[in-house]
């Protein structure tokens, strides 16, 4: 991906949200120096990049004010950017994101794909770095009244195309368009299954990089739950099915992960790249073509 280093491999985007009410923690890091230090500590833990975001958009979240988000996103993307990391700002405002530019972040992930600010492509688009443009129906307040697809894989790729092509027709180089199918926004469990299963055919159909953001998100607790009369689990005991999906990416091609637990997520990347590596380097009556030397189509093969 251009403007951005290369890890050969599907990356993983640690999350830190510098919001009180994140679906996910809380508000754990809602403190600067916190939010720092946990940004930090998802490097160390195996975070190739950080995704600093000041607002939350779990279903049903109200928006902040510019002000406040400005005030909880910067020191934290400087206070990152100042130790090297990697920093990428998860906002839909343009402001915002092009002051965090300015402290030190080098990517924009936008859920709204550039549709929530009309500025937000001209920034994007004068600053030349990479945009992730999410799969979005609307605002958080009411996106679950959204979710209603004849044929949500098709549906998601049509209308991600039409994002691609207002991203590029405003000025972004289309070397720099990421993609997220927007998994949880806008959709049901089965919705998001069946993005994840198609993974494959979203890359190929629109040529860009995908990232993937199934972090302890609902639908992997209504899988975890299955059909049992007990309650999902909550977000935080929903890492491991994270992992589960994080692998599925890896191997299925996305860019990167977006994950609040890194570690097991960066061993999952780590591992899918080497079965892959491994994988290229059968012989193809070996593995490649699911053959071995006492087929006889292989023993054929050889005399």
């Amino acid at each position: 991906m251009d403007g951005l280093p290369d890890w050969d491999r599907c990356a993983v985007m640690g999350v830190v949200n510098v919001t009180p009410d994140s679906f996910s923690d809380g508000g754990r890091w809602f403190d600067t120096g916190t939010a720092v230090k946990h940004g930090l500590d998802l490097v160390a833990q195996g975070a190739d990049l950080v995704d600093v975001g000041g607002e939350s958009t779990r279903p049903g979240a109200a928006r902040v004010s510019e002000d406040e988000e400005l005030r909880r996103v910067l020191p934290v993307v400087r206070g990152l950017a100042g130790e090297g990391v990697v920093v990428s700002v998860d906002t839909m405002r343009a402001s915002v994101a092009a002051r965090a530019l300015e402290a030190g972040a080098v990517l924009v992930n936008d859920v709204s794909g550039g549709l929530a600010d009309p500025a937000m492509v001209p920034v994007v688009a004068e600053a030349g770095v990479p945009f992730v443009v999410m799969h979005w129906r609307g605002q958080s307040i009411d996106m679950n009244n959204r979710a209603v697809y004849t044929d949500v894989v098709g549906e998601v790729i049509s209308e991600l195309a039409g994002s691609i092509h207002r991203a590029v027709d405003g000025g972004i180089d289309p070397a720099r368009v990421l993609l997220d199918p927007g998994l949880g926004f806008a959709k049901r469990a089965e919705h998001d299954l069946a993005l994840v299963a198609a993974l494959a055919r979203m890359r190929a159909e629109l040529d860009r990089p995908l990232l993937v953001a199934a972090s302890r998100k609902r639908f992997l607790g209504r899988v975890l739950a299955d059909d049992k009369a007990t309650a999902p689990p909550p977000a935080r005991e929903r890492d491991a099915a994270t992992a589960a999906v994080s692998a599925l990416a890896s191997r299925e091609g996305a860019w990167a992960v977006r994950v609040h637990e890194v570690r097991a997520s960066a061993d999952a990347v780590r591992v899918a790249r080497a079965v892959e590596s491994a994988a290229d380097a059968l012989p193809d009556t070996l593995g490649r073509q699911g053959k071995t030397p006492e087929d006889p189509d292989s023993a054929e093969a050889q005399r």
